[in-house]
């Protein structure tokens, strides 16, 4: 499950955290958006839910110095030993350029500078590099975790993939269908052994089929006009299904974007209906290779309306106890 949840306060995950252990949820994985930053909410599942695996995806490769990124996850290592995965990605210019005014240049070589310097790093050496987009000067953790944690890359077309398939220990998909999947685990080629795939998957687990879509529209335009993402999805080939919106939001329509983004679009990419049904097709994902579905779950009418109780009696039926998976 992807953590925190909306609506509710980071003081009372307690209890969030405690039903989707009872749930059956085996990973709870934080985002770093605008919201909460990414080691923050898993340092408090660390200390309130110690069965819980939890993961980034992700933190940002530029908007943390190398050295602050290797503290933070390896004190979030130590705190859970053996149950902590850093993933780490680009991000997108707007998060890095706009919002933390730090220059967005060459994604590639600072995601792989970064992940290369975080595996010497976690390993306790000492890194005295030059790299292609910043320069170390002898700097070793204080505390390198005795456990060291997996580094996953988030990665959308061929280039990244194949990084993450060389040199990281796993990669993070986002915003693909489960149809997606194989096209983009072929750029893997074969898997080394303990190489993890993870998915975000977005879920609005509600039978109002047009509040989801109008949500799922929303959500589309936002992002999929972003150009990384909008060359990975002209990569899957939805260049006929997505031009539309791309040409209408190039020309400042942005009603007229979300309004062409195609309903067999947004039902692939956001999951809705009721929760078993979605459940059902977030396991999908996981016949189609990913090692780790890792649901997103985005505001309903019923959870605005039931508040507290409302979730309460979500969690279950989107859980292994409640509809086979998690």
């Amino acid at each position: 499950m992807t953590v925190p949840l909306g609506g509710i306060r980071l003081a009372d995950h307690a209890t969030v955290y405690a039903a989707l252990d009872r749930a059956g949820f085996t990973d709870v994985w934080s985002s770093e958006v605008a919201g909460t930053d990414a080691f923050t909410p898993l340092a408090l599942a660390a200390a309130w839910q110690p069965r819980l695996r939890l993961g980034t995806a992700i933190a940002p490769v530029f908007t943390r110095g190398p050295g602050l990124l290797a503290m933070s996850a390896a004190a979030l290592a130590e705190a859970a030993p053996g149950r902590f995965a850093l993933g780490i990605g680009a991000s997108s210019p707007v998060l890095v350029r706009d919002w933390n005014a730090v220059r967005f240049d060459e994604p590639f070589k600072r995601t792989r500078d970064v992940l290369r310097f975080l595996r010497a790093a976690l390993r306790g050496e000492t890194v005295d590099e030059v790299y292609d987009t910043f320069t170390v000067r002898r700097f070793t953790l204080e505390r390198p975790p005795t456990v060291p944690p997996p580094v996953l890359l988030a990665a959308l077309r061929p280039g990244m993939l194949r990084l993450a398939a060389a040199e990281a220990d796993g990669v993070i998909l986002n915003w693909l269908a489960a149809d997606d999947v194989p096209t983009a685990l072929a750029e893997l080629g074969e898997r080394r052994p303990g190489f993890e795939v993870a998915a975000r998957i977005f879920v609005c687990p509600t039978e109002d089929a047009t509040y989801a879509r109008a949500l799922g529209r929303r959500l589309i335009t936002g992002y999929l006009t972003v150009p990384a993402y909008a060359a990975f999805h002209r990569w899957l080939g939805r260049q006929d299904s997505l031009g539309p919106m791309w040409e209408a939001w190039a020309a400042g329509d942005r009603r007229g974007a979300s309004a062409a983004v195609p309903d067999e679009v947004v039902d692939a990419l956001v999951l809705h209906g009721s929760p078993e049904e979605c459940v059902a097709r977030a396991r999908r994902y996981a016949d189609h290779g990913v090692d780790v579905p890792v649901l997103a779950l985005l505001p309903t009418p019923e959870l605005a309306a039931g508040g507290a109780a409302a979730w309460a009696g979500l969690l279950p039926r989107l859980g292994v106890t409640g509809g086979e998976a998690g």
